[in-house]
């Protein structure tokens, strides 16, 4: 494919032997879609350039920052509207994911263009951290997340109730799972049964309680637990596996954000430091 013409895409899943969720990353200068739908509601943040799609019998147009949602069964093509052609990240997300935390049956986009920058930052951060690792704790704790607030926000859906009678105590009882599962952590979806939630739910109690979603909580305890190992003496590569994370790149990502420093120089320095 010429360099100017590309699309990669991604397969997520919702949680460790949970359903899939696809992620294209494209980039187009020529190629126009013909006309087909989706059985999933696509939900794409354009980034660059200026599309042009053929919907509901006119044609809208979306150009950088802008989310486009398209509805399951409406037929649609895309294209490229200006010579220097158009990028975009998309999803494609099952209805039921846009009906969690929300009332009044499937949700109906009324405009299919949408200005919401915060929004549109959010689903473009996830889908480029989902792409380069798509861990399954993290695609569930965020994306439903996201799809959840799309629909309120945007759509005919109504907001159900949000309280969470006990939210502490449920969402120590997760954590609790997290940390003695955190090579192969359950997933939200098991998790809310058998606390009688919804997900949303268990993700609002948690959130509310701890103050950051499921993964990042569990992302922060691998890095603790990871410290131990390096300060031990073992090497980024092997301490990545044993406190569940994909490879060494996922680990480093995750020491950086929380110290500062890859693994390898933590390692150095608390090594320079003993000798």
């Amino acid at each position: 494919m010429d360099v100017r013409e590309q699309a990669r895409w991604t397969r997520a899943r919702l949680g460790h032997h949970g359903p899939p969720l696809d992620l294209l990353t494209a980039r187009f200068d020529r190629h126009v879609y013909a006309p087909h739908a989706h059985d999933e509601y696509t939900v794409g943040v354009t980034i660059g350039g200026l599309e042009v799609i053929a919907y509901r019998g006119g044609r809208i147009h979306s150009g950088p920052g802008s989310i486009v949602v398209l509805e399951p069964g409406e037929m649609h093509t895309g294209g490229p509207a200006a010579p220097e052609g158009y990028a975009y990240r998309a999803l494609y997300a099952d209805p039921a994911l846009l009906t969690d935390g929300n009332l009044g049956g499937l949700p109906h986009f009324r405009e299919p263009v949408l200005d919401d920058p915060e929004l549109a930052h959010a689903l473009r951060a996830a889908h480029t951290d989902l792409t380069h690792c798509p861990d399954p704790l993290e695609a569930e704790s965020r994306l439903p997340w996201l799809l959840t607030a799309l629909a309120r926000r945007h759509s005919t859906a109504r907001a159900a109730d949000d309280t969470v009678p006990g939210a502490d105590r449920l969402a120590r009882v997760v954590r609790d799972r997290l940390a003695d599962e955190l090579l192969a952590p359950p997933s939200l979806a098991s998790l809310a049964t058998d606390l009688g939630l919804s997900r949303y739910q268990l993700l609002r109690a948690f959130r509310t309680t701890m103050g950051i979603p499921p993964y990042a909580w569990l992302a922060q305890y691998r890095v603790t637990r990871a410290r131990r190992l390096l300060e031990a003496g073992l090497r980024p590569a092997e301490v990545a596996s044993l406190v569940g994370f994909a490879d060494q790149a996922h680990l480093t990502r995750w020491f950086r954000r929380v110290l500062g420093v890859t693994p390898a120089a933590y390692r150095n320095s608390v090594q320079d430091g003993a000798r």
